[in-house]
């Protein structure tokens, strides 16, 4: 009879343990955690220039301003709708193109390669790839086929429209990186349970319904919150793609009506020169995050428990 050889995780205790931990942890405190809580502190100051030391302390006058400044808060809404719609129609994508992938199809390894391979072109280049297909090869393609609307290049000037080529963008890059964690989580599942219930006579539907999807619950959890989190941080195809325009109004304000919040907040800082504000806003923009991060997490978690 085999028995099964326990892994020793003694050494992790060890001082030469940590000690290895110690770059890591290093770089980690430095990068992230000290300018982390150097920012909030800022955020309670005058902050006048981008080097100054001598900053006058001043409360919460940062974070009332803000939340009094129109455009931060136009800034979250289509943020929002943005991060939303690309959860949805991401994560669809990169699912259906992880069940295709997976199915007894030819050429599958270059199928998968050609789906990641947007992912690898960063985002300013991707920005400004895009800007040439919907500037150029859009209104170029509505001439040849004779559709007018499509000639107008309808997709950078209209607000709603806009918002769409945001979201064709994002999911054209990004879902060959989720398709690739579904991949894994799909060929996890146990040959023998779907082997069984096809040949009880269950049809692919019932077997994607029943059994595969309850069984890859956690990979929707991770794509899920890496969507969210990504949608909310997107900056470069946001500035490269048309610098958060059109134009248009918001509560009685001119405003970039497509303008994201991480864009907002360079802006303020860089732009406008207002650096206590605009860190107030990353302070902010990192509790938005974080709750919206932990609330999925939390009712995903809860639905793979209930499936």
């Amino acid at each position: 009879m085999k028995t099964k050889r326990l892994r020793d995780t003694s050494h992790r205790n060890t001082p030469l343990f940590f000690l290895f931990l110690l770059p890591a942890l290093f770089a980690f405190t430095v990068v992230i955690i000290i300018p982390f809580f150097i920012g909030v502190y800022y955020s309670f100051t005058d902050w006048p220039t981008l080097l100054s030391t001598n900053n006058e302390f001043v409360g919460l006058d940062n974070y009332r301003m803000i939340f009094r400044d129109v455009t931060f808060l136009h800034s979250f809404l289509v943020t929002t709708a943005y991060a939303v719609l690309m959860v949805i129609v991401c994560n669809f994508c990169a699912f259906f193109m992880a069940t295709l992938v997976t199915r007894k199809l030819k050429l599958t390894s270059l199928y998968r390669a050609g789906f990641f391979l947007p992912n690898l072109i960063g985002g300013i280049i991707l920005g400004y790839i895009w800007q040439f297909i919907f500037n150029r090869a859009v209104p170029a393609f509505g001439g040849l086929i004779g559709f007018e609307w499509l000639q107008m290049n309808p997709f950078l000037a209209d607000r709603w429209l806009t918002l769409i080529a945001y979201v064709t963008v994002g999911t054209w890059q990004f879902a060959g990186y989720l398709m690739m964690i579904y991949i894994a989580a799909i060929l996890a599942v146990p040959k023998s349970i779907v082997e069984a219930a096809e040949i009880d006579g269950a049809h692919y539907g019932h077997v994607l319904k029943h059994i595969q999807l309850p069984l890859i619950a956690p990979a929707f959890t991770i794509s899920m919150f890496l969507t969210l989190v990504n949608s909310f941080k997107m900056f470069d195809v946001n500035w490269a793609l048309n610098a958060g325009g059109p134009s248009g109004m918001f509560m009685g304000r001119a405003i970039s009506t497509n303008e994201f919040l991480a864009l907002n907040i360079y802006n303020t800082a860089f732009a406008f020169r207002r650096f206590a504000e605009g860190q107030a806003k990353a302070v902010v923009f990192f509790i938005v995050i974080a709750i919206f991060g932990l609330i999925q997490v939390y009712f995903n978690k809860k639905r793979e428990i209930e499936m």
